[in-house]
């Protein structure tokens, strides 16, 4: 007979396997020993590290501790209070339900537990390598305190796979900085060989929290407060201006539990899309409630990921959540004004680009007949503070979303909210900037960029409504192409197309153009479509955009005006009114500023007023 070839493993042969699912590394110990602390109710957590808890990890707690009993079944494998069915699954709110963690950090370690359910006596469980050695009485106030030490002194080939002191801590401020993030209603505190590395106190809101974990990375953040369904996406994400200014943190929790999810994380970023430059991250800190139905969190050994079962609606929420914060907060510094009633005198500026204008200097945008009319940089009747504008008409329509996923039609409340913005006086200066003064400083608007975006949203928003407007041309216009220019050409054509271009090839290298979109009456749609051709042949860098986004941006920035093109007063007008209907009016499509505030403190210290 021949000897069996399968065979069932030891117990603590199985407790290590179990713990290696489990115990990664020191902060996976430093992990689950706060979530239990947090699951008995803790409200004040102090944690002591070692070598980088290499050698030390103590979580001490004043939760509702456990009596003997139960202080000696906890180390068991598959002993917990947490759920008694596989049906509490579903829903569970407690941060550990699988009953594995203790029982799988004293299969490799040297743990003792001591607990109190009251001031006095309490209870001490020691074990050694997944052997319990010690159940005995001490004193100690209500909680609990684990300590585990040497760890994986029995696995040495998990102990040499460790690395260094630094990096584990690193690892391990990582998940005390999570923690803390995510229950800020706790008073952490950690201390590191001796030196106290944390101490905070509980807070009220997560910008507190950040501001006491990382100091001034707060200011640079706007707020994130959206409802979607039955989804809610809180928190805070990095301004555009910011992004990679300084070191991106990311944190994400979904109904209370600090996660891992890389596509949450790339719907965030989905937002900031037209707004930074390609290749640099954001700072995402964010928050998701999610009915408990829709959401798995067995998913994981260490409960590290989740399941949605509607991951895209959920993605999309984040990331209409986020550009809807950028859009109201990331112009933080500067605010664009309405007026609760448009004033009856106020002149009616028409900035639909394919009417009026001579041949000579034909104006961006049209005043109505018997709208007032001023020189650039002269003074207007209108009060100190500026006047309402009334909206523009199609030659810059609002979008709700210039995302290609998320565009929707524009309703009537942007259209009427966009009616009163009031406009204040302006100024060109060295033909490239729009100045006025506004509040406690003076604003100045890059005139290209604030084009550019107004007809990136405008551009964005037609390819999806299939509404570009085109001018057909009276002859075609034949262009000659190089190799590159021309690959680049039928790349794109469907997307040209949607963009009011309609060109088709003529023979070799060229291509003959019968029509052409009309943005504003100074577009010179030769020139633009040359530029738009050479910079998508000569581009080869990896983008963040999808294809369509990136043309729009490339005809946006091409088509707009330039520095040094002269603005009358009215066009500069009507170019406020427009940037101020846009979704994300503080930056251009290329991540640069569109709007830069001048404090009056500042310019009182540069004169030695202050």
């Amino acid at each position: 007979m021949t000897a069996l070839r399968i065979a069932v493993l030891p117990s603590a042969v199985a407790d290590q396997i179990a713990a290696g699912e489990v115990v990664e590394r020191p902060a996976s110990v430093v992990k689950e020993l706060l979530e239990n602390a947090l699951d008995a109710g803790a409200r004040v957590i102090d944690v002591t590290i070692g070598e980088g808890g290499r050698a030390l990890v103590r979580v001490a707690d004043d939760g509702h501790g456990m009596e003997r009993a139960d202080a000696t079944l906890a180390v068991e494998r598959h002993a917990t209070s947490k759920i008694r069915a596989a049906s509490d699954l579903v829903g569970v709110a407690s941060f550990g339900f699988r009953g594995e963690a203790l029982p799988s950090i004293g299969s490799v370690s040297r743990m003792e537990i001591e607990t109190a359910t009251s001031d006095g006596e309490a209870t001490r469980v020691r074990v050694v390598g997944g052997k319990r050695e010690l159940v005995d009485t001490v004193a100690r106030r209500r909680g609990t305190t684990v300590t585990v030490e040497s760890l994986f002194f029995n696995t040495p080939a998990r102990h040499k796979f460790m690395k260094g002191v630094r990096s584990e801590w690193r690892a391990i401020q990582d998940t005390l900085t999570s923690a803390a993030l995510a229950r800020r209603d706790v008073r952490l505190s950690a201390t590191h060989n001796g030196r106290e590395v944390m101490a905070l106190a509980p807070a009220t809101s997560l910008r507190d929290r950040v501001s006491a974990i990382w100091g001034a990375a707060a200011d640079s953040m706007v707020d994130v407060d959206d409802v979607s369904g039955p989804f809610r996406v809180s928190g805070l994400v990095e301004r555009p201006a910011d992004v990679g200014l300084a070191s991106r943190r990311v944190f994400l929790s979904v109904n209370g539990r600090a996660v891992r999810d890389g596509g949450i994380v790339r719907a965030a970023e989905a937002a900031y899309r037209s707004t930074i430059p390609s290749g640099v991250r954001p700072t995402i800190l964010l928050e998701l409630t999610v009915p408990v139905q829709d959401v798995d969190v067995n998913v994981h050994p260490a409960k590290a990921e989740v399941r949605f079962r509607d991951r895209w609606t959920v993605e999309r929420a984040v990331e209409r959540a986020v550009r809807h914060a950028l859009g109201t907060g990331a112009g933080e510094t500067f605010a664009f004004t309405t007026r609760g009633a448009v004033s009856s005198a106020a002149p009616h500026i028409d900035i639909e680009a394919l009417r009026g204008g001579t041949a000579d200097s034909p104006p961006l945008f049209r005043a109505e007949p018997g709208a007032e009319t001023h020189g650039a940089g002269s003074n207007d009747d209108s009060p100190r503070g500026g006047a309402p504008a009334t909206a523009p008409t199609a030659g810059f329509g609002a979008s709700d979303d210039v995302g290609a996923s998320a565009v929707r039609s524009s309703s009537a409340a942007p259209e009427a909210a966009a009616s009163d913005v009031v406009v204040p006086r302006l100024i060109q200066l060295r033909r490239t900037w729009m100045m006025f003064e506004s509040g406690d400083a003076i604003v100045l608007i890059d005139q290209h960029s604030a084009h550019e975006r107004v007809l990136f949203e405008r551009f964005m928003l037609g390819m999806a409504g299939g509404n570009v407007a085109s001018q057909a041309l009276l002859f075609p216009l034949t262009l000659h192409l190089s190799p590159s220019e021309f690959e680049a050409f039928d790349a794109h054509r469907d997307l040209f197309t949607r963009l009011g271009f309609e060109a088709e090839p003529f023979g070799g290298l060229a291509i003959a153009v019968h029509a052409v979109p009309s943005p504003h009456a100074r577009f010179d749609a030769e020139r633009c479509l040359r530029e738009t051709l050479a910079t998508l042949a000569g581009d080869r860098s990896a983008s963040t955009l999808a294809r369509h986004e990136r043309l729009a941006a490339t005809v946006a920035c091409k088509g707009a005006v330039k520095a040094g093109d002269v603005l009358a007063t009215d066009e500069m007008r009507a170019l406020y009114v427009a940037l101020a209907r846009t979704t994300l009016p503080a930056h251009d499509v290329h991540g640069r500023s569109t709007i830069v505030q001048l404090t009056w403190d500042e310019l009182e210290r540069r004169f030695g007023r202050r």
